[in-house]
């Protein structure tokens, strides 16, 4: 039996006779060609994944428990069917599948009305036209149904043809649901494999599938791989006891995660449990925060919106839509003050790591420079003192939690030093020299130390041989064997490079120290005084506009960052420039505060000399 596609009004105008035309100030839009408005209808979805989720849809309404999507190739052509438990094809009178009210009622959807009268709960579809986006899909539709006579019945469509055809199939006996099979597919679309179905799917319908409990499995014959449809989960946070979303329309139902901002973080606008925009930030008076922050993920579901009937992935701007606009903005309050709070402590960690990055590469510029001018915490002094390993003060109330100062033991249990498990050093991984780089006046003398390292800096004891050289310049060295040795200087000016190298059964390493011998070595600047309250912490203050980037507060101990300055908002593009900038302020402070009363080109020089070495080892760190 072959019949011809219709819309669900098929009433026509008629046209008047000669003399019988008279002026009318109005009427009733009708279609002027129904096969026109089929066609424009059948091509409105551009989206085929959009299209075979209406499919799975369709299996849900008609109370579907399992649905199975195959992907596959019979007699060289491919194909895709979706087959359900469900309902099957409503009946007709006669108890047989109503395939011709399907065909003929096109834009008159069944679940329409019954949604219009209340019997419709939970129902997605509304406009009769989603069967039609096969077209995106393939070129031949093909639907069976079983009757009430235990008979399978068939309708099968082509794309482009205004007719279908209904048939009776043989089987030996007919399955309970409805089973779709579109073939050939697009030539586009033979490349859609069944994991991207299921990814797709997964987000698609995750609130449907999870609310009314359906199975949807996909199998690829083709890669021979079997996918299970698991609605989305979200990372992150969840979010509770946010500001319900009310309107005179119905309540909508927000489920936000705060998650680590990411450019995948998005929040999902859907209806009735399936997606319509999948960036909430996309629609207008919605780009803005939170929703743009990226730092959420989740969606906010609001079944009174109505939607575009081709594609259904757009909103209807109406008196629907402004209203979920005006409910949304005590949500957005809250959400803000927690995504705010977020930040805060996200900025307070990356504080912390900062603080303890500056902290390791000043400790080892101090270590590589002479102790006389650069030993202002107490560094190398504690280096000999305690084996190398470098505890943190407490109570040091200037730096930010669990950022430790240095320069001040810890009090030692009893009286006595108690190793824990981690403090036993490991193999020899490396060796700097101490100081790594001096001045020396002729017939002068300087003690230069070894210091072992394992993989995390500890200080390694153990096993170890010494041996010192000169390599390069002239003059001598005492007991080349141990672990700190004594370098005379000649009469002659001129450089040095001093080598140790350091053995540990198999394992070897050496490092170098440059020595400049000088015949006229001004007096010491500013004699090294250690500061027992550690290494200063920073803090922010925002000073828009004014010309000072940083300056030291003694009292506090802390050294005040303008976070307002030009050169801090360009140095925070990515975190390694930012720590470079704050190593640099601290360069500035520390000399002015230390060298005071030098002239200018000296505390250039020195600035120079101590950027030279923090920023190597903050490189290094």
């Amino acid at each position: 039996m072959k019949a011809i596609l219709k819309t669900g009004s098929q009433s026509r105008p008629r046209a008047k006779g000669p003399g019988k035309d008279k002026p009318s100030d109005g009427g009733k839009l009708k279609i002027g060609d129904d096969w026109n408005a089929i066609r424009i209808i059948a091509l409105s979805q551009s989206n085929p994944l959009k299209a075979i989720a209406e499919f799975v849809e369709n299996s849900i309404d008609a109370h579907a428990k399992n649905v199975t999507i195959t992907r596959g190739r019979d007699h060289g052509a491919h194909y895709l069917s979706i087959k359900d438990d469900g309902d099957g094809v409503p009946r007709d009178e006669g108890g047989l599948p109503n395939f011709k009210y399907v065909a003929t009622h096109i834009c008159d959807s069944i679940k329409r009305r019954l949604k219009t009268e209340g019997r419709g709960n939970g129902l997605q579809g509304e406009f009769g036209i989603g069967l039609l986006s096969f077209w995106t899909v393939g070129d031949t539709l093909t639907m069976v149904s079983a009757g009430i006579d235990q008979r399978a019945y068939q309708m099968s469509m082509s794309r482009g043809d205004s007719r279908y055809e209904v048939t009776q199939r043989r089987v030996l006996f007919a399955e309970r649901g409805t089973e779709l099979k579109i073939s050939p597919l697009l030539e586009g679309i033979r490349n859609l494999s069944g994991e991207k179905i299921q990814w797709f799917l997964a987000s698609e319908l995750r609130d449907r599938l999870r609310n009314e409990h359906v199975r949807v499995i996909v199998i690829d014959n083709l890669a021979r791989k079997q996918y299970e449809v698991e609605p989305r989960a979200y990372e992150g946070r969840l979010l509770h006891q946010l500001p319900s979303v009310r309107t005179p329309f119905g309540d909508a139902y927000a489920e936000l995660y705060l998650a680590q901002p990411a450019d995948s973080c998005r929040v999902v606008l859907s209806r009735s449990g399936t997606r319509v925009i999948e960036d909430l930030a996309t629609l207008p008076g919605l780009e803005s925060v939170p929703w743009s922050s990226r730092y959420l993920q989740g969606l906010v579901d609001a079944p009174f919106l109505n939607l575009t009937p081709g594609t259904r992935s757009g909103v209807i701007h109406d008196e629907r839509f402004a209203a979920l606009l005006e409910a949304l903005k005590p949500l957005e309050a809250a959400v803000n003050v927690v995504i705010e709070a977020q930040l805060r402590a996200e900025e307070e960690q990356a504080s912390q790591q900062s603080m303890r990055a500056i902290q390791r590469a000043f400790r080892e510029a101090l270590l590589a420079l002479p102790p006389e001018e650069y030993d202002w915490f107490d560094i190398q002094d504690r280096e000999n003192r305690d084996g190398g390993t470098a505890k943190p003060a407490r109570g040091d109330a200037s730096l930010p939690d669990g950022i430790s100062g240095l320069g001040v033991e810890e009090p030692s249990v009893n009286g006595s030093e108690q190793l824990q498990f981690f403090d036993h050093a490991g193999p020899l991984f490396g060796v700097v020299v101490s100081p790594a780089a001096s001045t020396v006046p002729v017939k002068e003398r300087r003690r230069f130390r070894a210091l072992p390292r394992d993989r995390s800096r500890r200080r390694v004891t153990q096993d170890l041989l010494f041996t010192w050289e000169i390599v390069e310049g002239e003059g001598s060295i005492n007991f080349t064997a141990d672990q700190e040795v004594e370098f005379s200087a000649t009469e002659t000016p001129g450089l040095v490079r001093l080598r140790v190298t350091v053995r540990q059964r198999e394992l070897g390493f050496s490092a170098e120290a440059l020595v400049t011998v000088t015949d006229s070595l001004d007096l010491p600047m500013n004699p090294a005084v250690s500061n027992a309250r550690g290494l200063p912490g920073y803090t922010f203050e925002r000073a828009a506009g004014a010309l000072w980037r940083s300056r030291f507060d003694a009292e506090r101990n802390v050294i005040v960052v303008n976070n307002g300055h030009r050169d801090f908002v360009f140095a925070t593009k990515n975190r390694a420039l930012q720590l470079r900038y704050l190593v640099r302020l601290y360069v500035k402070e520390l000399v002015l505060k230390n060298f005071a009363g030098v002239p200018v080109e000296q505390l250039l020089e020195r600035t120079v000399e101590l950027s030279l070495y923090a920023e190597e080892k903050l490189k290094a760190g």
